[in-house]
């Protein structure tokens, strides 16, 4: 069994190594809560720190009954103090919605509750419908054309002890800013800024990779960054064969469809629901689309994947979402990824179920 055990193991050596991140958006489950939602995000921060992921980022989203995650700096705080580690971030602020000096103390607050484990991303995008943006904006005026501005206020009123108003309590350092999105122009932002760069492969499949190019072509070096650096993230559904794996990335896809078209109940829905569903030709078209950028399959078949699109957009870390709605389907999908990018601290489990 010993032997067994060493040559399953040696066989699935990871030839791809780097930090690995989760992306957690909250999502309810069709007949679930947002309680017993928030309660597993929670629980999946203590996972994911278990197995070795270097970080858990929280979404922001809002006016939607089947999103719990609205409020990225509660959330953060809450994970922060149900575990030790893992580094915790946002995934993003959606900066043009507020003051980039309230952002600023929020995350200064959290640095000192959470000492060298917060990192802060932020987007431009609205997170939900115009009239929702207008709600959020204090003045009711989205500043979305602002939101170069708007980064680099937020970067004075950390990084300057000089910026006034002083930021209270003053920020723990370092406290990284990472520039997320999916188009040329957050891209060439983060260039311009010297920051790193994260590209929302989920949101965008059709992301095209020459953008990072663009990015390390015209990046300024800066004291946050002194090099180009990418983080990719995207959709991962992972089991212990590939019609399980198959299933739940078809549920995914069913459950999005209704999100967007508001058919049927909100929040993810089961494997066995949407394997009794049948995709119309303009549905499979639309998931065909929306699943280009996914990792979908057996330990195999992830790490042959994750290593095409690391190389494919030049990837220095990578973010994995996953939103099944069985709790063990996600851990396991995050477990067999951490095996795959040689990181998972139980690397044992995968042998023991081989040999089950």
């Amino acid at each position: 069994m010993l032997l067994f055990l060493l040559a399953f193991q040696s066989k699935y050596k990871s030839d791809v190594e780097m930090d690995i991140g989760l992306l957690e958006q909250s999502i309810t489950k069709v007949d679930g809560n947002a309680e017993d939602t928030l309660a597993e995000s929670l629980r999946l921060a203590q996972f994911a720190e278990e197995i070795g992921y270097s970080r858990i980022w929280v979404s922001e989203h809002h006016d939607s009954e089947a999103i719990a995650g609205s409020s990225p700096e509660v959330l953060l705080s809450a994970i922060g103090g149900a575990t030790n580690t893992i580094r915790l971030g946002s995934g993003g602020i959606m900066l043009p919605h507020y003051s980039a000096f309230k952002v600023a103390e929020n995350f200064a607050v959290l640095s000192n509750l959470y000492p060298g484990r917060i990192e802060l991303g932020v987007g431009r995008a609205p997170g939900a419908d115009f009239k929702t943006a207008i709600a959020l904006a204090a003045d009711g005026k989205p500043k979305f054309e602002r939101f170069p501005e708007l980064v680099l206020e937020l970067i004075d009123a950390l990084d300057n002890p000089e910026h006034s108003p002083r930021v209270s309590p003053p920020p723990i350092l370092p406290l990284p800013i990472w520039i997320l999105g999916s188009s040329p122009d957050s891209a060439l932002l983060a260039a311009e800024l010297g920051l790193p760069y994260g590209i929302a492969l989920f949101i965008n499949p059709q992301f095209d990779p020459h953008i990072i190019e663009l990015y390390k072509k015209r990046f300024k070096p800066s004291s946050r960054c002194p090099k180009p650096r990418v983080m990719l993230s995207t959709q991962i559904f992972a089991a212990d064969t590939e019609d399980k794996a198959a299933a739940l990335s078809k549920a995914a896809s069913l459950s999005f469809i209704r999100f967007v078209t508001r058919q049927g109940s909100p929040g993810t829905i089961s494997v066995e629901q949407a394997l009794k569903y049948r995709f119309s030709a303009e549905e499979n078209a639309f998931v065909e689309q929306i699943s280009a950028g996914r990792i979908v399959g057996t330990l195999d078949q992830v790490q042959a994947r994750a290593s095409e699109l690391i190389k494919l957009y030049q990837a220095d870390e990578m973010l994995a979402v996953c939103n099944a709605y069985d709790f063990k389907d996600r851990t396991r999908s995050f477990e067999i990824f951490a095996n795959a990018m040689g990181v998972n601290r139980k690397g044992e489990t995968l042998a023991n179920n081989a040999a089950a």
